[in-house]
């Protein structure tokens, strides 16, 4: 899965590379792999050193809205790659590589209310470093793996398949989720996504493990 580096080597070695042209790093990983938590860490260290060098866009902004997906019948099957909109998110990046000298709006997930809100965050001209997270951003599948040409870097979230569990099972537990609903989420769509990343992502040129302290 690509050489294992620290949360503080990955940050070093972006500043040192230099900002005249802006460069899109994806950071992917399983639900429940931290990567969301992982790139916020990293856009803060960037920041803390260079503010205004970096910004983030999220892929879970371009979930499809429930009014798409109940009529499709994937509203259980929401967060699986086939419930986004893989060319709205395709177009944002192309648009942002353009570098056009302008503002641009984004689109970010609101986990709490499942509905992706859009034009939610600014990314300014001056980010030069533009962080992109999501599960399926190495995904070895059509549509998925076209999107390779428009990173520059390649980071995987990585921690033990438990972990992951573990995690998930604390995440919905925290939104009051009865037994049997925990199951119904976890068996029909939050395990079958993991399995995916994990089985079918392409290599990251870089690792970082979220599951020892390495980050």
């Amino acid at each position: 899965m690509g050489e294992h580096v620290t949360l503080a080597g990955l940050a070093d070695a972006l500043l040192s590379e230099g900002t005249a042209g802006r460069r899109v790093i994806a950071i992917a990983g399983s639900p429940g792999s931290g990567k969301s938590t992982l790139t916020e860490s990293l856009h803060a260290r960037l920041e803390a050193r260079r503010p205004g060098i970096s910004a983030v866009l999220p892929m879970d902004g371009y979930h499809f809205d429930d009014r798409v997906l109940v009529p499709r019948g994937d509203r259980p099957r929401k967060g699986a790659p086939h419930t986004f909109d893989l060319d709205g998110y395709r177009a944002m990046l192309e648009r942002l590589r353009r570098d056009e000298g302008q503002a641009v709006a984004v689109p970010v997930f609101d986990r709490d209310i499942e509905i992706a809100r859009a034009g939610a965050r600014i990314i300014e001209p001056e980010a030069r470093i533009i962080l992109t997270e999501g599960n399926y951003l190495l995904l070895d599948e059509p549509g998925w793996r076209d999107l390779a040409p428009l990173f520059d870097l390649t980071v995987m979230a990585e921690a033990r398949e438990a972990v992951l569990v573990e995690r998930l099972t604390r995440r919905w537990l925290a939104y009051d989720y009865t037994p049997e609903m925990l199951i119904e989420k976890m068996e029909g769509n939050d395990l079958p996504n993991m399995r995916l990343v994990l089985q079918r992502s392409r290599p990251a040129d870089l690792t970082i493990r979220t599951d020892d302290g390495g980050a």
